[in-house]
This record gives C-alpha cells, structure tokens and sequence, in this order.
C-alpha cells in the first residue's frame, strides 16, 4: 500500500519530539493517537478503494480524525 496522508508527524512536524515523549508518558494521548492512527488508515483505504464506504461513512470518518486532531493539537499546545 502506498504512504498513508495525515500522519501525526506531518500534520504536527514541529512536535514530533514531543508526540514521542507523550507517548512514553500519557496514557490518554496514547489512546488518542493510537485512535486517530486506526481512523485515518480507514479513510486512506476508502480513499483508496481498498475498502470502499459510503460517502456519508467517509464523512464521519473523517469529522471523527478531524476532532482527534484537534485533541491531539490542544494536547501539544499545553504540553510545549
């Protein structure tokens, strides 16, 4: 499968160092980002069309990596 759109280190290339360190030593940002891997890797494959869904599915898929990154980011901000 080709590279995978959206990855938390390209969408945060300034905090990798510290989405490192978050994942060594908060729980909840491990579930996040963990989350936000397994939704986005869905969107890709729908994209895709490795496994299609229904443009209202992709819609949510894609509000859901959409509030996980958003997390994610107020995570960083307060952490940096």
């Amino acid at each position: 499968m080709s590279h995978t759109p959206h990855e938390l280190a390209e969408e945060f290339p300034l905090a990798v160092e510290m989405i490192h360190k978050l994942k060594l030593e908060n729980a909840h940002f491990v579930r996040l980002s963990e989350e936000y891997h397994d939704i986005n890797r869905a969107i890709h494959r729908a994209e895709t069309l490795v496994e299609p869904v229904s443009d209202m599915h992709e819609t949510e898929m894609r509000r859901k990596r959409l509030a996980l990154k958003d997390e994610i980011a107020a995570m960083l901000a307060s952490a940096g």
